[in-house]
């Protein structure tokens, strides 16, 4: 075998599938038995960084100490590949090596710092220590090097903020987003309301937002003016990565705005909040429930802390950890007490499996740098599609005096630039009108353009606001799109008080789109609770533009199901419509509908 292959690190190893290394095998052994092309096994060396000719790859421990040409130019080649993958960020680990006993001497640790400083300077990025540990053979670190971005750009997560009623949700994000505790009477709140029975009820009622900027070293960049309240564009102007919060409300009677803040709105993470004097109670399940089904990682915030009693407390954390862990949710609960609960949980938060849960008191401030750090360090799951033809859904609307017809909402894929001119639809006939973009604002600050996965707002020529609603969406010409009054979805009922057959209607939420569906046809005769089939449906006041693939909620006063849609049927198109890739259709529907039926279906009342 290579001598090279077997001193892969084993950061490389994780990151590789088996099929590379077969391949990668299958070169350095001509006897082996795998039949495998030289075009696999070209890529396959490419992908390990390994030559017929070329040097060892190094992993060692002292790899940062004065490196060789070679060996820094493969370490900046390394480095901007984490930075691409990380969509601007990755950790860095120092004092560590494969196979190795850990740590280094602090001259070491002290040359391996300038090299990495000088690596992330070629590439644009500024370091900050995350944490130092001691070793069996000496000091070991974590820094997490961030990309500066243009005062025009910036690495955006959206995190979608549930919960029951009365937990907290709007006062931690006033005491996040202002710098400011609270005073244990909801001040913090009042600077987040849109509304003045809002402010006077204490309660959320509609999707409201709010920012938190880091720097490129992780400091918080938020100020609030002598007022308190803060600009956003400074913020963004002055940050390198902006957490977008989507305070969603926790009343009952509210649900249908929050089902189209978690679809529509497009979060990468949730944030489930509980009252720990309270528990879980309420819309907890069900926000929870919604979460899983959408499949977006949650993490907890068990809040008011510092009023609980102990007992109180730990009778909430042993039924929440008790959810957690069932069958439905297959979570791992950690709870977060250190600075290195954070690295670790932050650093296997993409798995999905892992659950970190924070104790917070927004009057005291117990745990509140723990959560900041770990907003920090959150990546964003959606990788940044520019390639692909543009593609805006809008989830809201706007006519602003002296600019007209604005539209907000998050790019899908492709890059979106000034004076482009997109297809906005369809209206009430199914058609798709071209439309100029004269403008562009990414939390209120002026840029040029708009890539995949972020959300901006577009100022429009020549519309009127009246001709756009919630659920239209904007795409590039070449993708020729075409409306949808019919499509099939693969669903799960996850509570129906008797059964559901064919012609019953509901609420379809799928992405932006909100609008009443009917069943057409299903393939059995009735439904009821637990029940899976593949469904037929039809829009009943104006055809819609769909994505195979795509995730949807079916709802109706209690009746909830949660499933994907298989397949659409556009206007003009072919009779036996268009289906969806077999990993979008047949994955997400299995996956997320055992999670959901198993935590958010409530038991028949008796």
């Amino acid at each position: 075998c290579c001598p090279s292959f077997s001193v892969l690190s084993a950061a490389t190893r994780s990151l590789m599938s088996l099929d590379v290394f077969e391949m990668a095998a299958a070169a350095a052994n001509p006897e082996a038995h795998i039949d495998d092309s030289a075009d696999d096994i070209a890529l396959a060396l490419d992908c390990v960084g390994l030559s017929d000719m070329g040097p060892a790859i190094p992993t060692g421990k002292l790899r940062l100490v004065r490196p060789t040409p070679e060996t820094y130019k493969f370490l900046l080649d390394e480095l901007r590949s984490r930075l691409t993958e990380g969509s601007g960020e990755t950790i860095f680990e120092i004092g560590v090596g494969d196979g190795e006993i850990q740590g280094i001497d602090p001259a070491s640790m002290e040359a391996s710092v300038a090299t990495l400083k000088q690596l992330s300077a070629e590439c644009q990025a500024d370091i900050s220590l995350l944490r130092a540990r001691n070793e069996p053979q000496g000091e070991a670190a974590e820094y997490l090097v961030r990309l500066r971005c243009d005062s025009d750009d910036f690495i955006e997560v959206r995190v979608a903020v549930v919960g029951n009623v009365d937990a907290g949700k709007s006062t931690l994000l006033g005491v996040l987003t202002h710098g400011e505790l609270d005073n244990g009477r909801g001040r913090s709140r009042q600077k987040l309301f849109r509304h003045k029975h809002e402010a006077d009820s204490g309660r959320t009622s509609c999707v409201a937002h709010d920012i938190l900027g880091f720097d490129s070293t992780g400091g918080v960049v938020n100020t609030p003016t002598h007022d308190g309240q803060l600009d956003w564009t400074d913020i963004c102007s002055s940050a390198a990565k902006v957490i977008t919060f989507i305070d969603l409300a926790g009343h009952e009677k509210y649900l249908k705005t929050t089902v189209f803040g978690l679809t529509g709105h497009a979060p990468q993470f949730a944030m489930l909040m509980i009252g720990s004097n309270m528990g879980v109670v309420g819309m907890t399940r069900e926000h929870l429930g919604l979460a899983l089904a959408l499949n977006v990682p949650v993490f907890v915030v068990v809040t008011k802390v510092d009023i609980c009693p102990p007992n109180v407390l730990e009778e909430t954390m042993v039924l929440l950890q008790k959810i957690l862990k069932s069958p439905g949710c297959r979570k791992m609960p950690l709870l977060v007490s250190n600075e290195d609960d954070v690295i670790v949980t932050a650093s296997n938060f993409v798995s999905d499996r892992i659950c970190p849960i924070f104790h917070v008191s927004n009057v005291t401030g117990t745990g509140l740098p723990l959560l900041k750090m770990f907003l920090n360090l959150l990546n964003p799951r959606t990788p940044l599609n520019s390639d692909a033809p543009a593609e805006f859904q809008i989830d809201e609307t706007y006519t602003v005096p002296g600019v007209g017809t604005v539209v907000s909402g998050t790019a899908i894929a492709g890059t979106i630039r000034v004076n482009d001119t997109l297809l906005l639809g369809p209206d009430s006939t199914g058609n798709f009108t071209p439309v100029a973009i004269k403008g562009i604002h990414r939390r209120r600050l002026p840029t040029k353009e708009v890539r995949g996965g972020q959300t901006a707002s577009f100022a429009l020529k020549k519309i009127k606001r009246s001709a756009i609603r919630k659920g239209m969406v904007m795409v590039a010409p070449s993708l020729n799109p075409r409306a949808t009054w019919e499509f099939e979805g693969e669903i799960l009922v996850l509570h129906h008080p008797t059964t559901i057959s064919a012609k019953y209607q509901a609420m379809i939420h799928c992405g932006a789109i909100r609008q009443t569906a009917a069943i057409v046809s299903m393939d059995r005769d009735h439904l009821r609770t637990g029940d899976k089939t593949v469904a037929r449906f039809r829009f009943v006041r104006y055809p819609e533009y769909m994505r195979p693939g795509s995730r949807l909620v079916f709802r109706e006063g209690r009746t909830k199901a949660v499933g994907s849609v298989s397949r659409t049927y556009p206007i003009g198109g072919p009779k036996e419509g268009i289906a969806a890739p077999g990993p979008a259709s047949a994955a997400p529907v299995g996956a997320a509908a055992a999670p959901v039926g198993a935590t958010a279906a409530p038991a028949p009342e008796s």
